[in-house]
């Protein structure tokens, strides 16, 4: 017999829908802001991207629909905690490792405003950190998604940008996931060009 729906409200969904309204890359100056939810849609697109790579060309065997789920609630947490700057976050070990305890509460503080049944199902895709190849796929999907949006601010004239983009690049550019490297001399290039130069087949 099919269960019928709690009466209880719920507002998991509520809260997420709220990942617009947290700014990114608060301190710097953006010509275009950027939030959290657009963030993660890019993150969880170069993410399937990158597993779609590896399985093609270097033989793997992920899931590119896991990765991109991965990419979608990696910054979820931000909700609760804010878009915590990296020279901050990474102040010194044991504020990194507060944070990171901290961004955990936040999870499960996210989900525990969906009924029992439905939070033990989402529950693997806000904690993945045993996933390994997964957590390598996602965290360079993130670096790729903050170089891509350093380059879009460079196009428009601001060099706010510019020591974040090198150091992004110098740092992706050294990574030994060959799909990233890919990525980076065979897509990459794109996000360089206007839309008169892309080439449209």
């Amino acid at each position: 017999m099919q269960k019928s729906a709690p009466a209880e409200q719920y507002d998991f969904f509520a809260f997420l829908s709220r990942m617009r309204y947290i700014s990114r890359w608060g301190l710097m100056r953006n010509t275009v802001p950027e939030n959290i939810q657009e963030h993660s849609l890019d993150v969880a697109v170069i993410a399937h991207a990158l597993v779609m790579i590896r399985n093609t060309y270097y033989g793997g065997t992920l899931d590119p629909s896991r990765a991109a789920m991965y990419g979608i609630f990696h910054d979820a947490s931000e909700i609760f905690t804010g878009d915590m700057p990296t020279p901050v976050k990474h102040f010194n070990p044991n504020f990194k490792r507060s944070f990171h305890q901290l961004e955990d509460r936040a999870r499960r503080k996210l989900l525990a405003m969906l009924p029992p049944e439905l939070a033990k199902e989402y529950e693997p895709l806000f904690f993945f950190d045993d996933e390994e190849e997964y957590v390598r796929i996602v965290k360079a999907a993130d670096k790729i998604a903050a170089l891509t949006k350093c380059i879009e601010e460079g196009k428009s004239g601001n060099h706010e940008f510019r020591r974040a983009e090198a150091e992004h690049f110098e740092q992706l550019s050294v990574s030994k996931l060959p799909e990233v490297i890919y990525f980076l001399e065979k897509l990459l290039p794109g996000y360089r060009l206007s839309l008169d130069e892309l080439k449209l087949g």
